[in-house]
């Protein structure tokens, strides 16, 4: 364990959305003060220590509290049937940890700000528009676009993900157990993402002896393709940060781009990493430091922060 770690050593909390408990990691910064909180979740079945962690100790240490929660039907999180990416669920569930976020001792109720990645990515701008009080937002490689990312999937595993899904949908009205589809596969395979670096990438998420599953129910597929939360730019006040992966094979950057251009106090980083690859090693680097230098300018802490050597 990192000298890092042990000084912002989370603590688990649990917050209700919908009825249901989502767990969460809350990461304390250093010092004294109402520091301002960074509210976290991951991308396309993703969990919270799918290395959500790095990112959140950097905001941590450099005096950001930093929310990290599991939606509903993931991780540590309640909900069944285990699995299930509903998009509206989900973005009630931001809704509920940012309502959450506001309560938590020590935090500046004033100064919230969302960081999303990939399908999160679009979550946080869908929710920093119905929220104009939140104070920032950081949307990292991010699905913007139904369309575009559904085209980027071949068209014989677009079939058969269509066919799986309403036999799936079609299931779930007759209490059938759900249909589940990998998250992450290799080309050809029958899988939600299948770019080249789709199966290593995701895996490489996986911290060694953690257990993720790797599936998602299939019904989700007749969703995708309706969901369009890049369209919401143009409606936040808040300031936004895209951090964009030029060569993304899962949301492709030349629609993030148009969108991202809408949103009025837009800025944009982008990067020459595929979309897994900013997660890690020097990528993760340069992506971190961008974010943190673009949350100093525009929602600096405040509270006299002790510096751990």
């Amino acid at each position: 364990m990192s000298k890092i770690t042990e000084l912002l050593a989370p603590t688990t909390r649990s917050f209700l959305s919908g009825g249901v408990q989502c767990v969460a990691d809350l990461y304390h910064p250093p010092g004294s003060g109402l520091s301002p909180v960074v509210v976290m979740a991951h991308g396309l079945g993703g969990t919270r220590r799918m290395r959500l962690p790095a990112f959140a100790e950097r905001f941590a240490a450099a005096g950001y509290a930093c929310l990290v929660f599991d939606y509903r039907h993931f991780g540590d999180s309640e909900g069944e049937p285990r699995q299930l990416l509903d998009i509206q669920r989900q973005l009630e569930d931001w809704k509920a940890a940012i309502a959450y976020a506001r309560r938590l001792d020590g935090v500046d109720a004033e100064r919230v700000v969302l960081w999303g990645t990939s399908f999160g990515g679009g979550h946080v701008l869908a929710a920093a528009a119905e929220d104009g009080k939140v104070a920032g937002v950081i949307s990292q490689c991010p699905f913007t676009d139904g369309l575009a990312s559904s085209l980027a999937t071949q068209p014989l595993v677009s079939l058969k993900l269509t066919v799986l899904a309403v036999a799936d949908r079609v299931g779930s009205w007759l209490g059938a157990r759900p249909i589940l589809v990998p998250l992450a596969g290799r080309p050809g395979d029958t899988a939600f993402m299948t770019s080249p670096d789709s199966w290593d990438g995701y895996h490489a998420l996986i911290a060694p002896g953690a257990r993720v599953r790797n599936e998602v129910t299939a019904r989700f597929a007749l969703d995708i393709i309706r969901y369009y939360p890049g369209r919401k730019a143009a409606q936040i006040l808040a300031p936004v940060l895209f951090s964009v992966c030029d060569p993304d094979s899962v949301a492709p950057a030349k629609q993030t781009l148009r969108h991202a251009e809408r949103a009025p106090r837009h800025e944009i980083q982008r990067y020459p990493h595929g979309h897994f690859a900013i997660y890690v090693g020097k990528a993760f680097e340069q992506v971190v430091r961008d974010q943190l230098d673009f949350l100093q300018r525009n929602v600096p802490v405040t509270s006299v922060v002790k510096t751990h050597v």
